[in-house]
């Protein structure tokens, strides 16, 4: 696709700005509890633990990728702390993964290498141990690469990935069983070849995909990304509806440069996904219509930050967007999908990128680096905690951030409960896994 002016606009001030602070090389969106997948037990109390998936860098003394795991309960002794660094022996570019359905085990992905890291988060939810590597990832698929969004299914993981063998960004999803085994790969369709995230609506029996770009651009530095107008041609600028159930398309939407994390709306009542496009500077809102089918459309305008990452509360009220060129959290009223209202707007540092959240939306958690090539040489690595107060406002906890100047560069947060595994009271199901006969059409 070509990109708009306005986000050649934006990409062009962002490589002023990184060629300014003297970028360099140096070694790097989906998801939160409101926002797991339908077939995933959840945590409606306290969580206990955020596992965080973190990128090995040697100038950090970080030699490899590794998941570590985060104190997060205020009534435990060593809260705030670091319990576990778990290391994978590599550095991968360390992004994004999942929960099987049951929480037993998180899969883990690297962008760069394709391989994808299974841990045993429930023997010993504390210190989640390495128990699988699928190495081969790329030949058992048939050619994808770059695994990126992990979503559970029952029985199964499906996992979204951005690239091809070829480094392109024609790409596709691939089903897993839970221990590991390869089941099948969904390619994109040939007029819409990008892929991004994967969000299903069970009750719909609907799978939501986006669009991002292939590793020939996210492994290349931004400045020459940004320089080189092949490579600013890459990027996807679709959003498809699938059938949940036969994995087939339905209806393909163009909605702008880049549109990355999907997030559907929770409560029962609301038939609606959201989205930011990263390059059109967008935020999309994609609606069941009575007759069934979906219509996307832009709602708001959330400015020139780069938004790289979503969390939608459970109540469906309130939108987090983080925005990764300017470094802030935007706070969204999303009482009116149709009209957002910006309600707050914090400063992070020089650069952020995931935010999630917790069930009951009290607790919002977001970490700053987003790949090796893109991050900025003035970035500052931590995790940071806010609470959403009485008057609808985040208050930042001040002695809770977590310094990971000596960990590695930290990416996206997974949650973990004692509960889980053991303890009565503290797990519920996420109601119904079948789709209302009306909606599985």
């Amino acid at each position: 696709m070509t990109l708009h002016r306005s986000a050649t606009r934006v990409l062009s001030r962002a490589l002023v700005a990184l060629t300014a602070s003297a970028l360099v090389a140096a070694a790097p969106a989906l998801a939160d509890e409101p926002c797991q997948s339908p077939y995933m037990a959840k945590i409606v109390g306290q969580e206990d633990y955020v596992y965080v998936w973190t990128l090995g860098d040697p100038a950090l003394g970080a030699q490899s990728d590794s998941l570590v795991t985060i104190d997060a309960n205020p009534a435990s002794a060593t809260y705030g702390k670091v319990l576990s660094r778990a290391e994978v022996g590599s550095i991968n570019e360390a992004h994004h993964g999942g929960l099987t359905d049951d929480r037993a085990r998180l899969w883990l992905g690297g962008l760069d290498s394709s391989r994808i890291f299974v841990f045993d988060v429930a023997t010993d939810p504390a210190k989640p141990k390495l128990v699988r590597t699928i190495d081969n990832t790329t030949e058992v698929t048939g050619g994808l690469a770059g695994p990126h969004t992990f979503i559970a299914l029952p029985g199964r993981m499906l996992v979204a990935f951005l690239s091809s063998k070829d480094g392109s960004g024609k790409t596709g999803m691939a089903e897993f069983t839970n221990d590991g085994r390869y089941v099948r790969t969904i390619w994109m369709p040939a007029d819409a070849p990008y892929g991004y995230d994967a969000r299903p609506s069970a009750k719909l029996n609907r799978l939501l995909t986006s669009s991002f770009t292939g590793k020939n651009v996210y492994m290349t530095e931004l400045p020459k990304v940004l320089a080189t107008p092949e490579l600013m041609k890459q990027f996807g600028d679709s959003m498809i509806v699938w059938n949940l159930h036969t994995m087939k398309p339905l209806q393909t939407f163009r909605v702008g440069g880049a549109p990355l994390e999907i997030r559907w709306a929770s409560s029962p009542e609301n038939d609606w996904a959201v989205s930011t496009t990263a390059l059109d500077h967008k935020m999309v809102l994609v609606k069941r219509k009575p007759d069934g089918t979906f219509e996307a459309k832009t709602v708001a305008d959330v400015g020139e930050i780069l938004p790289v990452d979503l969390s939608l509360s459970a109540d469906d009220k309130h939108l987090y967007v983080t925005g990764f060129m300017t470094g802030e959290l935007k706070h969204y009223d999303m009482s009116d999908p149709e009209k957002p209202v910006l309600v707050e707007t914090i400063n992070l540092g020089p650069q952020a990128n995931m935010v999630s959240q917790s069930w009951d939306g009290k607790r919002i958690y977001v970490t700053g680096s987003l790949l090796s090539k893109w991050d900025k040489p003035d970035a500052k690595w931590w995790m940071k905690k806010f609470t959403l107060g009485p008057d609808g406002k985040l208050a930042e906890e001040k002695g809770f951030e977590v310094d990971f100047s000596k960990l590695g560069r930290p990416h996206q947060m997974n949650f973990g409960s004692k509960a889980l595994y053991g303890e009565a009271g503290g797990v519920d199901r996420v109601a119904s896994l079948g789709a209302p006969a009306s909606a599985a059409r």
